[in-house]
């Protein structure tokens, strides 16, 4: 099964983040399946029997990657492998997002306070200003986690308060920073100026976000989702908030929300937040003024 996969993988002509994806499906795939399974309708649908509470999109994404696979050994009859898909993976209804608001403000204003902690030692400080950067950026800009850590230096523009990035789906979209973020992300790369030593890598090039720990030494090092994840979670924790109370994804949940409950635009938020309906930066050009006056406004010039 290892070297079917590794074949059909390697001739695959899509995107790393695609091929990462599918890489995952795959892999889990073979969990479930076994290490010597037949590439057959028995294996597929016990494949989509064990993935059938996962997200509608997650489901879309394994499904296409094994039956891309069954496709490239000729396994299989393709037409009852999608008569299974369609059966397992039909549309069961949008869920309604829940989250613990209070516990994720509750986590955004232990870690707004986190540059007035008097930490023991420069390298506990310049993590606790990364990761109160990093929070308040997941909060007031929608980011999802992994947009967040591949962030580069010369992406953000420090003077419009704004980036264009390339997100989920490969696709462009305009991002805006808060005045509080962008004064953490100003404090945290400050401090970081001081301790990290001369490097090869542009400054434009440097990650936004990067490793602290004892292991990344001193050099530039990107962090990881999972490692900012880890780092947050010690956080929540600090601010007496169980960590099962809070998931990654609840920042950008909260985002949406504030965004919606404050101007009560559901459009509005759909292009802050970059949603599936939302293709390119291009179809909501006209909107653009109009979206940085709204986003302003909301984190920026609200009540005091």
């Amino acid at each position: 099964m290892e070297t079917k996969i590794k074949s059909f993988l390697e001739t695959l002509d899509r995107s790393p983040r695609t091929v990462f994806a599918y890489r995952n499906a795959l892999k889990r795939f073979v969990e479930v399946a076994g290490k010597d399974a037949e590439l057959n309708l028995a294996t597929y649908t016990k494949f989509l029997a064990a993935i059938k509470s996962k997200s509608p999109a997650t489901k879309r994404v394994y499904s296409t990657a094994v039956r891309k696979l069954y496709a490239f050994h000729k396994a299989g009859n393709s037409d009852e492998l999608k008569e299974a898909t369609q059966h397992y993976t039909r549309n069961q209804g949008k869920r309604i997002v829940n989250f613990d608001r209070e516990a994720v403000e509750k986590i955004i204003g232990y870690c707004s306070a986190l540059d007035r902690v008097p930490w023991s030692s420069p390298r506990e400080r310049l993590e606790a200003l990364r990761d109160r950067a990093f929070v308040l950026t997941l909060a007031d800009t929608g980011l999802r986690i992994s947009e967040a850590c591949a962030l580069k230096r010369g992406e953000i523009d420090w003077r419009e308060l704004r980036s264009i990035i390339i997100g989920k789906g490969d696709k462009q979209a305009i991002v805006y920073y808060s005045n509080r973020c962008i004064e953490a992300l100003k404090d945290y790369l400050h401090e970081r100026a001081g301790v990290e030593p001369n490097s090869r890598i542009p400054l434009n090039s440097q990650p936004v976000f990067a490793r602290h720990d004892i292991r990344a030494s001193r050099k530039i090092r990107p962090i990881t989702a999972g490692g900012m994840w880890k780092a947050i979670k010690t956080r929540i924790e600090e601010a007496g908030v169980e960590r099962n109370a809070i998931r990654i994804h609840d920042l950008r949940h909260y985002f949406v929300t504030m965004t919606y409950l404050a101007k009560g635009d559901l459009k509005m938020s759909q292009v802050l937040a970059r949603h599936e309906s939302i293709a390119t930066t291009n179809r909501y050009a006209h909107f653009d003024s109009e979206i940085a006056k709204a986003y302003d406004e909301i984190f920026n010039k609200g009540p005091k």
